[in-house]
């Protein structure tokens, strides 16, 4: 009876482990089934991008003549006739130099002038009356050429002591005052030009080499809202700056109640595009892109098999809006790209898609 008794007891006992070893195995299952679960990603539709062919970029206005004036001769500084800001013809006397020492110079270069003249027309007088030699002839010749250049350089001198506007404008600024010593060169007054003035921006390679399909040129003002101004363009330059950037020039067009815009504001330029045939340029949310390897790529998904891609694609450009205007070689307007989630899949993973925003579902998250 007793052996029977202990027979049960072993029985339960080894049934109790058993289920305790079921009951352990199950609760150790939950955690692997729930790491399989398909990465929760959002889609997007790649878009036709035929529709985006405009292009933005930030420029600053500049006058259209932006001149440093400056005296040909040093001396002191007698008199400035200009003001900071005051509008000048092409022409007007600005400013001159106590011309004392040139006009001294310039007298006794005028007298040596005409001593060498009276002598050397004599010598050529007696010289065609056959009276003196041809090297006598020649040596008058040749002084009577040297104290004329002589004679007209120190005119020169006495002239460049006075600075004359060279176009119509606005003095910007006065660099020296009245009394002053100033050198040849030094810059005396800041002047810019009245006429249409220029917007200048920076254009990068990818842009260089499509200016050929650059059609339309405009832009706008935060100073002037709603207002859009014409420009036309006027050059680029063929080499690229120490941050491989084009610059290129555009110049305002004088538009009826449009305030003309002054130097130094600060613009955005719209450049309107000729639709290229030759290639097929699809829009994709600049989120989508993942960089690497020095490669870019997308991630496509797959409706039948709920699985991704990786499709390498060519960037041409990034919108203001957030978009990113690829090639399309390897896409196609329709299918369906990872706009958030790319930095936690991998190419051939499945995924299972976020549900359509709605309003119950702010930003599309649940």
């Amino acid at each position: 009876m007793n052996h029977e008794q202990k027979g049960k007891n072993d029985m339960k006992h080894w049934l109790s482990c058993g289920a305790a070893v079921i009951l352990l195995l199950a609760g150790c299952s939950q955690p692997t089934e729930k790491s399989v679960q398909p990465a929760a990603v959002k889609l997007q539709k790649v878009e036709s991008a035929d529709h985006l062919i405009q292009l933005e970029y930030p420029g600053k206005v500049k006058a259209a003549q932006d001149v440093s004036l400056s005296f040909k001769v040093s001396g002191t500084l007698q008199k400035i006739l200009v003001n900071d800001g005051q509008q000048v013809r092409a022409g007007q006397l600005l400013a001159y130099l106590d011309p004392a020492d040139y006009q001294a110079q310039l007298d006794a270069t005028e007298a040596e002038y005409r001593q060498v003249k009276a002598d050397a027309e004599r010598v050529m007088k007696l010289y065609q009356e056959e009276v003196t030699t041809a090297s006598a002839n020649d040596k008058a010749t040749y002084g009577l050429q040297q104290i004329t250049a002589k004679y007209k350089h120190h005119q020169d001198q006495l002239n460049y002591t006075r600075l004359y506007a060279p176009f119509d404008g606005y003095i910007q600024k006065r660099l020296y005052e009245e009394h002053e010593t100033v050198g040849a060169g030094m810059p005396v007054l800041a002047m810019v030009g009245s006429g249409l003035p220029e917007v200048e921006i920076n254009l990068p390679a990818a842009e260089y080499v499509r200016r050929s399909t650059f059609s339309t040129f405009t832009c706008t003002f935060d100073v002037y809202p709603g207002k859009v101004y014409p420009l036309q363009a006027l050059s680029i330059t063929p080499k690229a700056n120490a941050n491989q950037l084009y610059t290129m020039r555009l110049q305002l067009q004088r538009v009826t109640g449009l305030p003309l815009p002054s130097p130094g504001l600060n613009t955005m330029v719209n450049i309107g595009c000729k639709a290229d045939t030759t290639q097929t340029l699809l829009s994709v949310p600049s989120q989508a892109l993942l960089h690497k390897d020095q490669q870019t790529c997308v991630f496509v998904f797959s409706p039948t098999d709920h699985t991704v891609r990786a499709r390498e694609v060519t960037v041409i450009r990034l919108t203001s809006d957030g978009k990113a205007i690829l090639q399309g070689t390897t896409l196609k307007a329709g299918d369906e790209v990872v706009a958030i989630g790319v930095h936690h899949i991998q190419d051939g993973q499945k995924v299972r898609p976020l549900a359509a925003v709605r309003e119950t579902n702010v930003g599309g998250l649940l």
